[in-house]
């Protein structure tokens, strides 16, 4: 056998797009041989013509919802949990989630821990969890985003604050991908213009981190086919999906968030499926990397379109903000990697110094879209380096997918480029 991989694997959920989609969600349960679901959503979405869609929907169909709404938009382990509990309860023999990824992604945990219970850190990510395999099946999941930029519909990635830890990480696994995902690009007509922004930049940096990974061959083989990691890194597959993904973002995003043009937000809702299989596939790396301390030592910023108060960076500002630095830096290093993300980008001559032709790209569509375009905007300073740089290198999952070496110096250097670029 060789030693280093020559497989690459092509797993995603079964798809459903276009518009009506939701008003086929109880068909589709139905055809599940589902009866009582847990219908995981938030407060926002609930008040939302989507939600009186997929409860009619479900009626008609003759199944039994069983509401839970305590989801927030940067889920912890406790609410997880509360959720597993609550389809315990409920004694339900499938899930379907409406929201965004923190919605999605609170009850692909729900379905697992109320399907395997265990400690919550035996499936978490290492090195802070144990990483252990999901034993078997889980119930039926269909997953239907009301937004456009995680892709979780399509992935078996769950992301959370562990609470004791003061960390964001996640589970990885086969398992928790949902069965099914729905995606009706109706249900973007109800985001507000920075929303649809910060989206945006998520499909932008999943697609672009998930082209340039580390390639699957850089792998060694495992020794049998059920070790083979579910993020394998950069593979042919992926890299069709993100390459198309990047091209119809950059086309579409600044009409969609400017003008609120229907056709523009369907076709970035397709562009973040495409993405979504991309880097359920491949996987991300430093820009995400990057975004999990930002999200998680937040001290001032509170964007009013997210609601709640509480000092929060949306997950795609955090990635956005980081990834002109970091994508800059990488493409130093491999810039055949970029080549390809750079001319995909729109950016006439590729091939001289990629990384920083896609940096100025990249905040040129910042400012155009109106987010935040470096970590001085976010309340962040000097004295925080340290920690943030702390905080990306504990992330071990995407650090194995970096397409080049970075030491702490490396780190500490790009998050000090995040502070001001753009000025």
């Amino acid at each position: 056998m060789n030693t280093t991989e020559t497989i690459f694997s092509i797993e995603h959920a079964a798809i459903r797009f276009g518009p009506g989609a939701l008003e086929e969600v109880g068909e589709e349960a139905k055809a599940l041989s589902l009866t009582r679901v847990l219908l995981v959503t938030d407060p926002q979405v609930r008040r939302l013509p989507p939600f009186d869609t997929v409860q009619a929907s479900l009626r008609r169909a003759g199944i039994e919802a069983v509401v839970f709404e305590q989801t927030a938009v940067e889920p912890t382990d406790l609410a997880m949990l509360e959720a597993a509990r609550a389809a315990v309860e409920a004694k339900v023999d499938g899930f379907i989630s409406l929201g965004g990824g923190s919605v999605m992604d609170t009850a692909k945990a729900a379905n697992l821990f109320s399907t395997w219970p265990a400690d919550f850190i035996a499936y978490v990510a290492a090195p802070l969890g144990e990483a252990r395999p999901v034993p078997g099946p889980l119930k039926p999941h269909i997953a239907c985003p009301t937004t456009f930029g995680t892709g979780a519909e399509n992935t078996g990635i769950a992301i959370f604050d562990v609470t004791a830890a003061k960390v964001k990480t996640g589970i990885v696994s086969r398992r928790i991908r949902p069965t099914l995902g729905i995606l009706d690009p109706t249900t973007l007509a109800h985001l507000p213009a920075r929303v649809v922004a910060a989206n945006g930049f998520d499909v932008l940096s999943h697609a672009i981190e998930s082209h340039s990974a580390r390639p699957f061959t850089a792998r060694p083989r495992p020794a049998s086919p059920a070790l083979r990691p579910l993020t394998q890194g950069a593979n042919p597959y992926s890299a069709i999906a993100c390459l198309e993904a990047i091209r119809l973002t950059v086309r579409h995003l600044v009409p969609a968030v400017v003008d609120n043009d229907p056709e523009a937000r369907r076709q970035l809702m397709f562009a973040g499926l495409l993405a979504g299989v991309g880097f359920g596939n491949s996987g991300c790396h430093l820009p995400h990397a990057m975004s999990y301390p930002v999200a998680k030592l937040v001290r001032a910023f509170r964007p009013e379109e997210w609601g709640g108060g509480k000092a929060l960076v949306p997950h795609g500002m955090a990635v956005a903000v980081n990834a002109p630095a970091a994508l800059r830096w990488l493409a130093r290093a491999v810039p055949d990697r970029f080549r390809p993300v750079a001319a995909a980008l729109g950016i006439a001559d590729p091939q001289r110094h990629p990384g920083d032709a896609i940096a100025a790209a990249l905040l040129s569509l910042m400012r155009q879209t109106g987010i935040p375009f470096n970590l001085t905007q976010l309340g962040f300073g000097e004295g925080d380096v340290a920690a943030l740089a702390s905080g990306a290198l504990e992330q071990k999952r995407l650090i194995d997918n970096f397409p080049s070496e970075l030491s702490r110096g490396d780190m500490e250097a790009i998050f000090r480029e995040s502070l001001f670029q753009g000025l």
